[in-house]
Order: C-alpha cells, then structure tokens, then sequence
C-alpha cells in the first residue's frame, strides 16, 4: 500500500485528488495538509508516508512547495511529487533542483498520475509529457538558458526590485545583480528590463 501526503491549499483541490487515489487499490491518503508549515510540522513529528504531494504556491506568508521540498529531502522525508499548474522553467528547474522526484501538472490525466505516484514511491523520476518537453526545449536551446540564478534575478526585476533591493534579497552584490542583467539581456537578445520579461514571458522561462 503506497502511503499519500496531499498538500495543497485548495479543499477542492485535495478533495479531488483523494477521490483518484483512493480508487487505486494500492495507493490511500493518510494526511491531508493546507499549509507547508503543517506538512513539515507533522513530518517532523514522526509522521510517515511513501510520497508527497505537493503544489508549489500557497498564500504570500507562507513558505512555498520549492523551500518545502529542500527541507524535506535535507531532512530524508519522503519522496515528494510536484502537482501544480504552473510549468514555467523557472518553476520546474527550482523544483528539480530542491530535490522533488517528480513534477506533473494538475489537468494531468489519472492514468498519468497514478502512473507518477507509483513511480516516485519506487524513488524513480516521475515527469510529466509537458514537463518532459519543457526540459528537452531548454537543453536543446542552451543559448537562451537561463542560470537558476538568473532566472532568481529576472524573477525579482518582474516584481519590482531595483538592482540594490535585488542585491540584498539574494545576498549578492549590486555588480553581481549587473552581470546577471548583462547575461539576461545578451541570451533573450534584448537590451532592457521590460523586453527581457516579455521575452522570458513569451518562451515559458516565468
């Protein structure tokens, strides 16, 4: 029997999941949890299960599904499955790079995502068609890819940040925030903040 953790700060969102998991006769949903806090809460108390599911974003005060997973694998948790709606690169490689088995979308099939959780029961990748091509796309494109960091930088210009404010949220120096910029600009091919965005925007990489 395949243990669930469903994390997800959506009832309807968990109450559909658990309506697909448990028509699995291997698979039950032993925890269902709003927040990241709870999960690593409950986690931390002892709590036992053979995969998470995770959504990368809840409310703006709370800690999001990529600082969960990091904490949860640094803590040798379980192995978590990704089940979000964003497919961005930015998302996907912050994910993979935090340590999440897997990552598939929430419009995924059932068969897809059965398939998935078993998979990552078993420690094995589990990536979903479009995440699998979102991958592909970008190695096959290594000009126009953008650094973990990069993408950190870029995403923090979309909201707003000066190179100062930038700077000190990611603990680097303004030159640092410069060189970024510089290296943004000459992959995207554009010269400016806003042409930078709009050009991550359009190729998926926010």
């Amino acid at each position: 029997m395949i243990d669930i953790v469903l994390t997800d700060d959506h009832p309807v969102v968990r109450a559909g999941v658990r309506a697909v998991v448990e028509t699995e006769p291997d698979m039950r949903v032993v925890r269902e949890c709003a927040t990241t806090a709870e999960l690593l809460r409950w986690v931390a108390g002892g709590g036992r299960a053979d995969v998470v599911l995770l959504d990368l974003r809840f409310g703006e005060a709370q800690r999001g599904g990529v600082d969960a997973t990091r904490d949860l694998v640094a803590a040798g948790g379980p192995p978590v499955l990704i089940l979000t709606t964003y497919d961005t690169d930015g998302d996907i490689l912050a994910a993979v790079e935090a340590g999440a088995t897997g990552y598939l979308l929430k419009d995924a099939p059932t068969d897809e995502l059965t398939a998935a959780i078993r998979a990552a029961a078993a420690g094995e990748p589990a990536l979903g068609p479009t995440v699998q091509r979102r991958l592909l796309t970008r190695l096959r494109r290594p000009d126009t890819s953008l650094t973990r960091r990069e993408i950190d930088v870029l995403r923090l210009v979309g909201e707003g940040g000066s190179n100062d404010a930038i700077a000190a949220r990611l603990s680097l120096s303004r030159a640092t925030v410069k060189s970024h910029l510089a290296h943004i600009y000459n992959k995207l091919g554009v010269q400016s903040r806003t042409a930078a965005l709009s050009a991550a925007r359009q190729r998926g990489i926010l």
